[in-house]
């Protein structure tokens, strides 16, 4: 016999696990199926916006008791080397995925939340209910799916994404890594074909992601020797490398990242986080977007519960409507910096307006980063 749930949530990444916990609280059952294991390290910047922090502490899931790193500035540098620094206006802190997606997990089976260690195979909408299949060999039967699976999955394929069509030329690479790096600096450093980001987590250890072009990739034999003939070339990068010991066995790698326009609603499923739309690097706050985009879901779904949205189009509808609100604006200059920093000439001619005007980079992290999220009382 299927289980039967309110809600299958899809993905226990942050998005998933955050919208998990709000839905609990509202007295709505929601199983979540993840494929892996908790806890797992994922390729992600680790810098989170404080924006997240009102709601995460509403959520019963203040991540200071992790320790995170504060972080207050903002670096920036060419290929060339040229650099230039500034105050983020909001503030924000570093902590891996690895600890946070853990202590959500931790936090959601602490209060009666169920976790099923599973792949979906198979999403059927009918009858204005959901059949979910696993590869398990079990069944569900929800009144609604959220997908959180993230930035891609054989999923999208059985849902006909178009994204997941076509293939995509970017490579993201990460590693934690013991050495020097300044407190409270995330720093972004341009390299030809990529751009790396840097900034400490808990116990002072540096997360190093960066995202870089698989066609210069794939010219080299292996990721060392490509950081040493790519991205040394940036004097920075070269610095940050040489004064860092990789604590990974390996650094942790996913490819056919693509950052082309998705569906937040397909098939009737709401998606969220990455499985809603790729957020660029460059926005620096996909962390705390996926939470964002969880919180305005969850909202909606309890809304549509409660009998308060009279029908699934009209809540569908409001979801689009939000979503494009929230984030299309921050994803377009996201794609729009990306486009300029594949270009090293475009990047110093960037970098040489915001020293000589400096309230550009302000302006740029305002329209990456959102407001401070708004709890009930």
């Amino acid at each position: 016999m299927p289980v039967q749930t309110d809600i299958l949530i899809i993905g226990g990444g942050l998005a998933g696990l955050t919208a998990a916990l709000h839905l609990q609280q509202a007295g709505i059952e929601a199983i979540l199926i993840e494929k892996d294991i908790y806890p797992h390290h994922k390729v992600c910047g680790e810098y989170i916006s404080n924006e997240v922090l009102p709601y995460l502490k509403w959520l019963d899931a203040d991540p200071a008791v992790l320790s995170p790193s504060v972080i207050s500035k903002m670096q920036f540098s060419t290929v060339s080397g040229r650099r230039i620094s500034t105050r983020l206006p909001m503030g924000g802190f570093g902590v891996s995925r690895y600890k946070l997606d853990h202590f959500l997990y931790q936090k959601f089976l602490a209060k009666g939340g169920r976790v099923i260690q599973d792949t979906v195979s198979h999403v059927v909408f009918e009858k204005d209910t959901f059949l979910v299949s696993t590869q398990g060999e079990k069944q569900y039967i929800a009144r609604q799916v959220i997908g959180a699976y993230g930035k891609r999955s054989a999923i999208d394929l059985k849902l006909k994404r178009k994204f997941i069509q076509h293939k995509s030329p970017f490579l993201a690479v990460k590693g934690h890594y013991a050495g020097e790096f300044e407190d409270g600096l995330v720093a972004l450093h341009n390299f030809k074909g990529g751009y790396c980001g840097a900034s400490k987590i808990e116990d002072q250890k540096i997360n190093i992601c960066y995202l870089a072009n698989y066609e210069t990739f794939k010219r080299y034999k292996n990721i060392a020797t490509y950081q040493e003939n790519v991205l040394y070339q940036n004097k920075h990068l070269k610095s940050l490398f040489e004064k860092s010991e990789l604590l990974f066995d390996a650094p942790i790698t996913i490819s056919q990242l693509s950052f082309g326009a998705r569906e937040a609603v397909v098939d009737h499923i709401l998606m969220i986080g990455d499985t809603a739309a790729l957020i660029h690097p460059l926005c620096g706050n996909g962390m705390a977007m996926a939470i964002h985009s969880a919180k305005i879901c969850s909202e909606l779904l309890i809304l549509f519960f409660k009998g308060e949205i009279p029908d699934r189009t009209d809540m569908e509808k409001r979801y689009l409507i939000s979503w494009n609100h929230h984030f299309k604006s921050r994803l377009w200059m996201g794609r729009t910096l990306s486009a300029l920093f594949e270009k090293e000439y475009l990047t110093e001619k960037l970098l040489g307006g915001m020293v000589r005007l400096p309230f550009i980079l302000p302006l740029i992290i305002k329209n990456t980063h959102g407001h401070t999220l708004t709890v009930p009382e």
